[in-house]
């Protein structure tokens, strides 16, 4: 593997214990060379591309143990399907780009009190959340001033 985020993929794969065969190394590079989320099927064709051999349940499951790993989030989409990130540990939420689909993790979402309040009003004890925010990218809004002066 080229960068250091599929070199980590398959250290925690390993220390999973599971194998790292050609297959699994695919989907995990396609993993780590991306910025955005990615749905199962575009990982499927972007690691289909680097070993053919590769197959769609194989995809399924490496993401699943990636996830159990705590090596990639799954990013939630309003069609109720949901795709995959790279996570970088700890608590974290994210900022998806509704036209690049990038992702961009943050950490410190002071929610204390609204889950106070929350646990106050239903009687539930809260005991994690997460937090996934959308909206449009500086690099999108530029390319939408850009074409907005073109039009």
């Amino acid at each position: 593997m080229s960068t250091l985020e599929g070199i980590e993929l398959a250290r925690q794969l390993k220390a999973g214990g599971h194998k790292l065969t050609r297959q699994r190394r695919a989907v995990l590079d396609v993993i780590a060379a991306s910025n955005a989320r990615l749905d199962p099927a575009e990982v499927y064709t972007k690691a289909k591309l680097v070993c053919p051999q590769v197959g769609l349940t194989t995809v399924y499951r490496t993401l699943e143990i990636l996830y159990v790993l705590g090596a990639v989030k799954r990013v939630h989409l309003e069609d109720g399907c949901h795709s995959y990130a790279l996570a970088s540990g700890g608590h974290r939420h994210y900022l998806i780009c509704s036209r690049c689909d990038s992702v961009i993790e943050f950490s410190g979402c002071d929610l204390s009190a609204v889950l106070d309040d929350l646990s106050d009003r239903t009687g539930f004890r809260i005991e994690n959340h997460w937090l996934q925010l959308s909206g449009i990218c500086p690099a999108c809004q530029r390319q939408m001033n850009i074409q907005s002066r073109v039009d």
